[in-house]
C-alpha cells in the first residue's frame, strides 16, 4: 500500500513539474515577443513608460478610438464623437468615456514625444 502511495506522489510531482516548466516556457516566449513589439533601447523604454502611465498600449488606444494610423484630424474627430456619444447625461457610460479619454492621452503621448525629442539638440561631444 505504501508503495502505491509513493508512486502516486512521484507521478503527481512529475505532472506538476512538467506543467510548471511548460508555463514558464510560454511566459518567457510571451515576454520576448512583447519586448520585440515594444522595440529596444531608449525607444522601448519610452514606450514602456507611456504604457505604464496611461495603462494602455498604443495598439489598444488605437482600437478604442477606431483608428488605423496616427492622423491627428481623424484622432480628434473620433475622440469627440465617441466622447459625446458616451456622455452620461445622454444615457452613455462614464466607464467608456474614461477609457476614451485614456486612449486619447496615450495617443497624444506617442504623437507629441517624438517631436520634442527631435527638437532637442543632440550632444556630440
Amino acid at each position: 500500500m505504501a508503495k502505491y502511495i509513493a508512486q502516486i506522489i512521484v507521478l503527481g510531482a512529475q505532472v506538476v513539474g512538467r506543467a510548471f516548466a511548460r508555463a514558464l516556457k510560454q511566459e518567457l516566449a510571451a515576454s520576448q515577443e512583447a519586448a520585440k513589439r515594444a522595440g529596444g533601447g531608449q525607444e522601448g523604454a519610452r514606450r514602456a513608460a507611456a504604457n505604464a502611465s496611461t495603462g494602455l498600449t498604443l495598439e489598444e488606444a488605437m482600437q478604442i478610438l477606431n483608428i488605423e494610423k496616427l492622423d491627428p484630424e481623424k484622432i480628434k474627430n473620433n475622440y469627440e464623437h465617441l466622447f459625446n456619444v458616451n456622455d452620461k447625461t445622454k444615457g452613455g457610460s462614464f466607464y467608456l468615456q474614461s477609457k476614451i479619454v485614456r486612449a486619447k492621452e496615450r495617443i497624444d503621448k506617442e504623437v507629441k514625444e517624438p517631436k520634442s525629442e527631435q527638437s532637442q539638440p543632440k550632444d556630440t561631444s
